[in-house]
């Protein structure tokens, strides 16, 4: 446990934002769910809204330090594909 009251404090902090970047993470699972789930039923129109709902929601999740945004831009490029190869 800590002991300063800097190192408290950091504690404090680092719960909070770990509490924070647990639900930013759930958040973005869903949706990249929700467009691989499209993609297996078939509806091109709705995979390619899907998509279109979860591009940004990927890109403000590397602006916030929840993911790398090469791993962002691998995912983007993946749904990507997939939606396309509907066709």
């Amino acid at each position: 446990m800590a002991n300063s009251p800097q190192a408290k404090k950091r504690a404090k902090q680092a719960e909070k934002s770990r509490v924070r970047n647990v639900g930013q993470r759930s958040n973005l699972r869903t949706f990249v769910k929700k467009v691989i789930l499209a993609v297996k039923s078939g509806d091109k129109v709705q995979a390619q809204a899907a998509l279109n709902v979860a591009m940004p929601i990927i890109d403000s999740a590397v602006t916030k330090g929840i993911i790398h945004k090469n791993k962002a831009s691998r995912g983007k490029s993946r749904l990507n594909s997939k939606v396309k190869a509907m066709a």
